[in-house]
């Protein structure tokens, strides 16, 4: 892969606030992703929607002062911004209840949004947004003219189905699931599989995608990347709280590759990156360069 520095992403799907029991912040995978990359160098963009209400705008306000671009958010006056109710278990681990409809579910298709996504070197987006018509039918107009296609399931019941989640995946380029999710996409497409490595590959051979990541929680994550497989065994930290964790997996994976990095390297960098924004409240933590690579060494 050429070896790109600065590196343009764009992101695709919901913003919008997650509502803790105690407080509330901005968030959403494509958000997170974003604000992630962006700490790393690249030009990040964000192709989402909110509503002209408090909220929205406070995200808009958000995203300026974190240097994100916020001229290609759309703006809706029948539509509210997105909430999400997020309820934390005793062992960290999140649950969310989605509100719908909220803006993000009516992203449409202009030519501004197209010229940015066919100028990006990666274009990063899930299934969640394809929970309503309009987005889903914007977002596989972009997918037609995106260059690397970069698919975070992020599945959340009851937004997907079967067909949605065989069809982003037929487009992409890289997949990136969790271990439920990929056993339970597995057992929707009928491998005869039980072990990780054996239903990855038969993943990335039914999608005819070449690389594949799959996270594992406190146990690192294993990655599937032009035919050859990379581990990392996790990084030990006391859990916050999960929210965001996998996004910034993501971010940095993605972007070190893109970079040229190698495989087992990235994937160590990432793993480690999650592990401690786990070990921190909320979806997007500062963390800085040094304080990775101090963590990495602790290990």
């Amino acid at each position: 892969m050429i070896k790109l520095f600065k590196v343009k992403a764009v992101t695709y799907g919901e913003v919008l606030w997650d509502v803790f029991p105690t407080h509330k912040k901005i968030g959403g995978a494509p958000l997170n992703v974003a604000l992630r990359m962006k700490s790393f160098g690249a030009e990040s963009t964000i192709i989402s929607k909110v509503g002209s209400d408090v909220d929205g705008k406070e995200i808009l306000s958000f995203l300026s002062e974190n240097g994100i671009d916020t001229d290609i958010i759309q703006i809706s006056e029948e539509y509210k911004s997105g909430v999400v109710n997020v309820m934390i278990n005793e062992k960290g681990n999140a649950s969310y209840d989605i509100l719908y409809p909220s803006a993000w579910d009516k992203i449409v298709l202009n030519e501004d949004i197209k010229d940015i996504v066919a100028d990006a070197d990666v274009f990063i987006f899930g299934s969640l947004i394809c929970r309503d018509e309009e987005s889903r039918s914007t977002l596989n107009a972009l997918l037609e003219i995106a260059k690397y296609k970069v698919f975070d399931a992020n599945l959340r019941a009851p937004y997907y189905t079967q067909e949605v989640l065989i069809d982003l995946m037929l487009k992409a380029d890289f997949i990136k699931l969790n271990d439920e999710e990929l056993f339970e996409i597995s057992r929707k497409l009928n491998s005869p599989y039980n072990s990780f490595e054996q239903n990855i590959k038969f993943i990335a051979d039914k999608t005819n995608t070449k690389q594949v990541c799959v996270t594992k929680g406190a146990f690192g994550a294993v990655l599937y990347y032009n035919e050859r497989f990379y581990y990392n065994s996790g990084y030990f930290i006391k859990v916050v709280d999960t929210v965001g964790a996998g996004d910034s997996f993501l971010a940095s994976l993605i972007i070190r590759l893109l970079r040229g990095k190698s495989p087992q390297k990235s994937l160590n960098y990432a793993c480690a990156l999650g592990a401690l924004v786990a070990g921190h409240e909320g979806a997007n933590p500062k963390i800085l360069e040094k304080e990775i690579v101090k963590f990495m060494m602790l290990k």
